[in-house]
């Protein structure tokens, strides 16, 4: 073979596969499951990452803490990985059991589901992938691990259902959000420590406070159709309460860098953090719907800042503190 016709195979390869692609993407197979894959990934909300965030923030400081600062890495991909499965199969049979009100709320009234591009046996199916994809992973943990996840799968769903039996679906949200806590320190120590549940309550609490913030923003469609929430629950006295509420999580993640001893580094982090409190109060107080979603979406950077001032305690503990 020549040296010219050499040079030409790399050439010819690559227009043979760009040829093969083009038909695969022409054919009604591909055609089909890229719809199919499209719309559920609307149903999980992957296009609104905003739900993967405040679940994992908790997650992330569970395994620092239990880690003291250097977390396994297979167990930080399980869980990571795991709360991106556990919030997308919620939000699959969050949608399904909405199905006949969605359509009345303005926020959701062109979710896949309503809009009919998506089958409610569908949802149901792609919950249960997801829950068992999730499941599969716990399965590398350890025995005390599993049997909490079986608890972790019940709460998450409860809550699809709560709103329409208790004006406090928030707090069910909550403490499905805050069980990660506790499994990540069965994950990594074999056992849930007395600071594990400070921490749960921390994050059942700051879950409380952000959902209701969520829940003022379709205060008045809710009470068309009669669904539950905190935020109809304490009706004048929501902003106060929000307040309180994220005032004890401040609190209370104090709390848990005294018992820890962690530093100023850490301390700065709950200070920012207590300034982003302070600011979702302006966003909230006049109770305007726009604001209102503002102030939800804002408790992410409150996560990262205790994460941030968290991880950089333990850096500076293990890089500069630490004895020869």
């Amino acid at each position: 073979m020549l040296p010219g016709q050499l040079k030409s195979l790399p050439v010819k390869a690559y227009q043979r596969m760009r040829q093969v692609w083009q038909r695969i993407q022409n054919s009604r197979a591909y055609r089909f499951l890229k719809d199919r894959l499209t719309q559920y990934a609307y149903l999980c909300r992957l296009h609104k990452p905003i739900g993967i965030f405040l679940l994992l923030w908790p997650t992330l400081w569970a395994l620092w803490i239990a880690s003291d600062g250097k977390p396994d890495l297979l167990i930080l991909f399980v869980f990571t990985l795991g709360t991106i499965l556990m919030r997308s199969a919620g939000c699959a049979l969050n949608d399904f059991a909405d199905r006949k009100i969605d359509g009345h709320i303005s926020r959701t009234k062109d979710r896949p589901i309503v809009t009919g591009k998506v089958k409610p046996a569908e949802a149901i199916g792609v919950a249960l992938v997801l829950a068992l994809s999730a499941f599969g992973l716990v399965l590398l943990m350890n025995r005390l691990t599993v049997y909490l996840s079986f608890a972790a799968v019940l709460l998450a769903g409860l809550y699809p259902f709560a709103k329409r039996y208790t004006y406090m679906p928030q707090m069910v949200l909550g403490a499905a959000f805050a069980w990660s806590v506790p499994m990540a320190f069965a994950a990594v120590t074999g056992g849930i420590p007395v600071i594990a549940w400070l921490l749960f309550v921390a994050t059942l609490l700051w879950t409380t406070a952000y959902d209701t913030m969520y829940a003022m923003v379709d205060r008045d469609d809710d009470l068309k159709v009669d669904v539950k929430s905190t935020a109809i629950l304490f009706g004048s006295g929501d902003v106060p309460i929000v307040m309180f509420l994220q005032a004890l999580v401040l609190s209370a993640l104090f709390l848990t860098g005294r018992q820890l001893e962690l530093g100023y580094w850490y301390q700065g982090g709950i200070g920012i953090a207590a300034v982003l409190v302070l600011y979702q109060y302006t966003l909230i107080r006049k109770r305007e719907p726009a604001g209102c979603f503002k102030a939800f979406l804002n408790n992410n950077y409150f996560g990262m800042a205790v994460f941030a001032g968290l991880l950089a305690d333990y850096v500076y503990r293990i890089w500069f503190t630490t004895t020869p």
